[in-house]
C-alpha cells in the first residue's frame, strides 16, 4: 500500500509555512517613519507653500526671472532642505534666502512668459 503523504514530505511543507509565516511577521512589522517629502499641484504633503512673489526680468518685463516663496513644513515633517519650482514646465534652481524663504531663479534664456504662466509646481524635500 502507497501513503500520499510520507512523513518527510509533511515536515518539510510544514517547515515552509512556519518559515513564511515568521518571515511575513517581520515584514508586516517593519515602519516607515513620517517625513516630509511632497510634489503636487495643490496641496502639498509635508509642506504648506505661501507668501508667494514673482521677480520680472528687468530687461523684459514680459518674463519671470525668479519666483520666491515660503516652505512652511506640516506635521511630522522637518525644515525643507531641497527645492524645486517649475513654472509650467520649466524649472528653477532654488536657494535658501533664510530661514523658510526660498527663491527660485531661472536662467537665462529659459525664463517663462507672464502671459502662458499657468501654474507653479514646487517640490520640497527635508
Amino acid at each position: 500500500m502507497y501513503r500520499f503523504f510520507s512523513y518527510r514530505t509533511t515536515t518539510i511543507v510544514l517547515v515552509a509555512l512556519i518559515l513564511t509565516a515568521v518571515i511575513y511577521g517581520f515584514a508586516a512589522a517593519n515602519t516607515v517613519p513620517e517625513s516630509g517629502a511632497g510634489d503636487g499641484s495643490g496641496t502639498i504633503s509635508g509642506y504648506t507653500i505661501s507668501n508667494i512673489s514673482y521677480t520680472l526680468l528687468s530687461t523684459d518685463p514680459g518674463k519671470i526671472s525668479a519666483v520666491s516663496f515660503t516652505v512652511t513644513p506640516t506635521a511630522g515633517a522637518g525644515a525643507a532642505n531641497t527645492v524645486m519650482a517649475a513654472i509650467d514646465t520649466t524649472w528653477a534652481t532654488c536657494s535658501n534666502t533664510g530661514g523658510s524663504n526660498w527663491t527660485c531663479s531661472f536662467s537665462a534664456g529659459s525664463e517663462p512668459s507672464v502671459s502662458a504662466a499657468s501654474t507653479l509646481r514646487v517640490v520640497a524635500t527635508e
